[in-house]
């Protein structure tokens, strides 16, 4: 689950070694990879290249809740399926929703594109499960990754206006692929419709290290925002994902007996020690 975000000029080589010790991934500043572009480029781009299509994509596999009326829905966003798949979490997480008359979309990691994140509110779920790389270097903006190669023709609008950025894996070398990375001001201003009284679980690395990214989802009409507040083992946030929705869900705690429940249960992560928390506090 390790993920590392970090700024990059164009000349500039990749530096800040202590870093390599806790991450396993870097965004790279989204500016480096803008080409200076005329207005009529700018247009240009934005009509050729434009793929928003305002309707999410069909979920990889639809986990259907025993009550067939039920309209209750979550969706497993598993942008780690790329990098660290996970079948015995996917089946736990939907057996805990389902029996909860949840109806679960899951969307594999190839999914999970620029245009994923923005059309996500209009899925109508009610809980929304982020399994997704994350990162930070070390100051705020969290980035979201996401799957879709970065390309400075496409999504021209929001990279130049700081809503989108380039993330990389770490170890980086010359040549590692890029990929657009969704900062907090692409919540608030890029997602279509709003979030309606959503639970956020936030599964990646730093989620609440800096508050940005939850205000972010706040702002845009989530209910709460859960998130560890330092990088996390791809196994620990599993592991805690899957008690913290078994007490939400199954037992119905409050948020604050659940995560407090959980992180009694499976302790900091054993090798960053980072903590499950919540936003609003």
């Amino acid at each position: 689950m390790k993920a590392e975000k970090k700024s990059l000029s164009i000349k500039e080589k990749v530096r800040d070694e202590r870093t390599r010790e806790r991450r396993s991934g870097m965004v790279v500043t989204a500016a480096i990879l803008v080409v200076i572009i005329s207005v009529s480029g700018f247009f240009i781009y934005s009509m050729l290249f434009s793929s928003d299509e305002g309707v999410l994509p069909e979920p990889t596999s639809q986990f259907r809740s025993a009550n067939s009326s039920s309209e209750v829905k979550a969706a497993i966003v598993d942008h780690l399926s790329l990098t660290a798949p996970n079948e015995t979490f996917v089946q736990t997480a939907a057996n805990i929703l389902t029996k909860a008359n949840y109806t679960v979309d899951y969307y594999s990691g190839e999914k999970v594109t620029v245009n994923f994140y923005r059309n996500l509110p209009t899925g109508g779920y009610k809980l929304i499960i982020l399994r997704v790389h994350s990162a930070l270097d070390p100051e705020p903006p969290l980035a979201l990754f996401t799957s879709e190669p970065m390309d400075s023709r496409k999504h021209v609008g929001e990279l130049l206006t700081d809503q989108l950025t380039g993330v990389v894996f770490y170890p980086y070398k010359s040549g590692s692929k890029v990929y657009f990375g969704i900062l907090p001001k692409f919540i608030k201003l890029s997602m279509e419709s709003t979030l309606q009284n959503s639970m956020i679980i936030a599964m990646g690395c730093d989620g609440l290290t800096y508050t940005e990214m939850a205000e972010a989802f706040i702002q845009k009409g989530a209910k709460t925002y859960i998130g560890w507040n330092g990088s996390v083992s791809a196994s620990h946030t599993d592991q805690a994902t899957a008690r913290l929705l078994q007490h939400l869900i199954a037992e119905k705690q409050t948020i604050k007996q659940a995560v407090d429940e959980t992180m009694n249960e499976v302790g900091l992560d054993p090798v960053y020690n980072s903590l499950l928390t919540y936003y609003p506090p």
